[in-house]
């Protein structure tokens, strides 16, 4: 099982970036997949996740009502929309599946079974 985070990039503050997740040997249809981030000297944050069986969705307040997370699953893809960006959004920014999620959308990273490689977000000021 692999994921492959991308669409990372430098942006203005107040502009926007779509990650994409996408997922190979395993269809992200059925599990949980949640996106993470991590910025220098500080410990790797939950930021969204959505359910693949029930589409439930969640997020950090930090970025609620700024970011959305969705599922293609033709694609097998789920992306995380970034608007409205602040620098306090700088981070590199993971993707990670559940397969057995206890909850309907789980905000542990320990829970999570596989993880993509990162997407560098950077939000100049």
């Amino acid at each position: 099982v692999q994921l492959q985070a991308s669409g990372g990039g430098l942006v203005q503050r107040g502009g926007s970036l779509r990650l994409a997740c996408v997922a190979s040997e395993i269809s992200l249809e059925y599990y949980a997949i949640g996106w993470f981030r991590q910025a220098p000297g500080k410990e790797r944050e939950w930021v969204s996740c959505i359910n693949g069986r029930h589409g439930t969705q969640a997020y950090a307040d930090s970025v609620k009502g700024r970011f959305t997370i969705s599922k293609d699953n033709v694609k097998n893809t789920v992306y995380l929309q970034m608007n409205s960006l602040k620098p306090e959004d700088t981070a590199v920014y993971y993707c990670a599946l559940d397969r057995h999620p206890l909850e309907d959308v789980p905000t542990d990273a320990a829970v999570y079974d596989y993880w993509g490689q990162g997407t560098q977000v950077t939000v100049s000021s």
